[in-house]
């Protein structure tokens, strides 16, 4: 049974956790989802736990269901790790500032996998990348 099942047969699920689980379900198996709760991206479940252990993150639980966070402005650093160890990682910005008694707009705002690492910040300088396309 999947997560969204299992939460969603256990308990009623928050508005910010039914939005969650609309952008997790249109990932890609195995894609870890960051996402953003303020001046943190969040990552709950099975992501948390793996997530926590490649990146050394404390892992808490929220109503008992694991979650791990990383301050937004360091998520750059994560996000290479996460890479370097293989994993996919979509990153769910909010489009709005918070305001209190409103859910916030979020939008999956990129999908990043270790093959398509093109951003500057992602790529040591110190060493060569190649780039092979075929037609």
């Amino acid at each position: 049974m999947s997560v969204s099942a299992r939460m969603s047969t256990e308990q009623k699920l928050t508005p910010m956790m039914q939005q969650y689980f609309e952008v997790k379900r249109t990932l890609p198996p195995g894609t870890l989802l960051l996402f953003r709760l303020g001046d943190f991206y969040e990552m709950f479940f099975e992501d948390a736990e793996i997530a926590a252990r490649i990146c050394g993150l404390t892992l808490t639980k929220r109503q008992e269901h694991p979650m791990a966070g990383l301050p937004h402005h360091a998520a750059d650093n994560y996000v290479n790790k996460l890479l370097a160890a293989g994993k996919k990682v979509a990153i769910c910005d909010q489009q709005e500032p918070a305001k209190p008694g409103k859910l916030v707009k979020r939008q999956l705002t990129r999908i990043l996998s270790p093959g398509t690492t093109i951003a500057a910040n992602q790529l040591d300088a110190a060493r060569n990348h190649y780039l092979c396309a075929l037609a």
